[in-house]
């Protein structure tokens, strides 16, 4: 059985260098959960482990119909309420949503029933709020950072300073793709795709 790797077969959405880049990202469906906090507080992490117990079930019931597929990279839109500074605003306010990309052929109804699986099997009643949506960013700018979360200033500054000179803006929000895993990876060897949409 043939297994899928989206990380393989689109590698424009999963590599990035130094230097900013534009890319074109189609349309995808994605595993999504959403709330308000730190990322080192519980909510986000809870909301993590949701969001994988519903990524690997759904992922078992595909291989069950002979439809594999590796799960992809961990993602993350940030933003904060309008009118507010990301920088200056408390990290207990940050808004996100997590999401994991899926293959084209997993619809609602898997997810539905890995949801209800989840929440009777291991107790994860947050899995309830776990669901699939569509997500286009269309036309975006992107580059890759390395080291800590807390030093993406100057990585940010690249895509701020590639958009005025091109004479884009942001249509989106802050996005990272998380391609090292942080509880595996030393901090200075983190790396994270950072993304913006924008027209």
């Amino acid at each position: 059985m043939e297994k899928i790797n989206l990380i393989k077969e689109y590698p424009a959405y999963y590599k990035a260098n130094g230097n900013p880049v534009e890319i074109e990202v189609e349309q995808i469906n994605c595993l999504t959960i959403s709330g308000i906090g730190a990322p080192d507080g519980a909510s986000f992490q809870n909301s993590i482990g949701a969001l994988y117990a519903v990524a690997y079930t759904v992922k078992k019931y595909s291989t069950s119909d002979q439809r594999d597929f590796v799960v992809p990279k961990l993602e993350a839109f940030w933003w904060v309420e309008e009118g507010l500074v990301f920088e200056e605003t408390p990290q207990e306010d940050w808004h996100w949503q997590l999401m994991i990309r899926m293959p084209e052929f997993v619809t609602n109804d898997p997810v539905d029933q890995a949801v209800e699986e989840v929440i009777k099997k291991k107790q994860i009643v947050l899995a309830n709020e776990v669901q699939l949506k569509p997500i286009h960013e269309g036309k975006s700018v992107q580059v890759l950072h390395k080291g800590s979360y807390d030093e993406e200033g100057p990585s940010i500054n690249k895509i701020m300073e590639y958009m005025k000179i091109n004479g884009l803006q942001m249509n989106g929000h802050h996005h990272e793709i998380y391609i090292s895993d942080p509880t595996k990876t030393p901090e200075e060897k983190l790396k994270t795709i950072i993304r913006y949409a924008v027209k």
